[in-house]
């Protein structure tokens, strides 16, 4: 089985020396492991990938990335660098890698102008920001010439959780275990894309597609319930009910949720053909990735889809028979 793996990080040491790491020991160590694994390529990286069988990872920088910076001048000058990067590696080893750029939000129009240069001039295959930018979201109208731009290059944009907190959020205060990884970036994540669809993105850009990972950030599991609530609105602007835009402009990954309950629900909701093989490597097994899919209760046919026939097509990939 062919694997072609949609979230998977990698850092510049430059960059990630100005993370704030964690004060427990136990995360500490868990950050410092991550550290050596994010900026390598070959001494963990590849070996990672032969032992399980991944044939592709598909590269862009991890969280907070560029969604972490303030200043728009450096946001330019670090997404550039950290695609320029990128394309170097990818270059080294064009058979294992592919990438998604970094853009500098803060500055729209110098992000529609590195989305040109990423994948007409480097060969990026898309784009991933971390979420929110400064407090701004991707419905905002002065981000409309980026999502023409993904629309008219027609790659995708990966949006991941990860930026620092836009606002207080009284529901965590106390709670500092549900803050990130294991709720609260997965909600904010899901609301941010709730925005776009009821923000009329897709409507007035029917031709981009959204990824979101971990089954979806909630989302598919959820359709019945928008739909319904949203047919019961007195002002309704959107062209089609809110489920309908999963699996048309919005896809997932299976990044980070190894679950067959979950997997077979997310195919109920939204079909196998909306649904990409992701490990969000370093920070997920990539053995128990790869098993889970391998052994999850579904069709051989479209664990096919979901472990490489996806990503081939959405990311305009040669196909698994072109590979070999």
């Amino acid at each position: 089985m062919r694997y072609i793996a949609m979230e998977e990080a990698f850092a510049l040491p430059e960059m990630q020396a100005g993370y704030p790491v964690p004060k427990t020991e136990t995360a500490a160590r868990w950050v410092a492991d991550w550290g050596k694994r994010l900026c390598d390529y070959t001494t963990y990286r590849l070996p990672e990938m032969d032992r399980h069988g991944i044939d592709v990872q598909v590269l862009s920088l991890t969280a907070p990335g560029i969604q972490g910076l303030t200043d728009a001048g450096q946001a330019v000058k670090d997404a550039r660098i950290a695609n320029d990067h990128l394309a170097e590696v990818i270059a080294e080893h064009p058979d294992r890698f592919r990438g998604l750029a970094a853009l500098p939000l803060q500055d729209p129009e110098a992000a529609v102008a590195e989305l040109h240069r990423a994948v007409g001039m480097l060969g990026l295959n898309g784009a991933l920001v971390n979420d929110h930018t400064n407090g701004s979201y991707l419905d905002d109208p002065r981000y409309e010439p980026v999502w023409t731009a993904l629309e008219e290059l027609r790659v995708p944009l990966y949006l991941h959780p990860g930026a620092p907190p836009a606002e207080p959020w009284q529901v965590l205060e106390g709670r500092p275990e549900l803050r990130g990884p294991l709720w609260s970036w997965a909600a904010e994540t899901s609301g941010h894309a709730l925005r776009l669809i009821f923000g009329g993105v897709f409507d007035r850009h029917p031709g981009a597609t959204l990824i979101l990972g971990h089954l979806g950030e909630f989302l598919p599991f959820q359709l019945a319930r928008l739909d319904s609530r949203y047919d019961r609105q007195e002002h309704r602007t959107l062209e089609r009910k809110p489920s309908e835009y999963f699996g048309d402009n919005i896809l997932i990954t299976t990044s980070g949720v190894c679950s067959p309950a979950a997997l077979a629900g997310a195919i109920l909701a939204v079909g196998a053909d909306a649904i990409l093989f992701a490990v969000d490597y370093p920070f997920e097994d990539t053995a128990e990735a790869v098993q889970f899919l391998e052994q999850a209760p579904i069709s051989n046919r479209d664990r096919e889809k979901i472990s490489h026939g996806n990503a081939e097509r959405v990311l305009r990939l040669p196909t698994a028979e072109a590979s070999t």
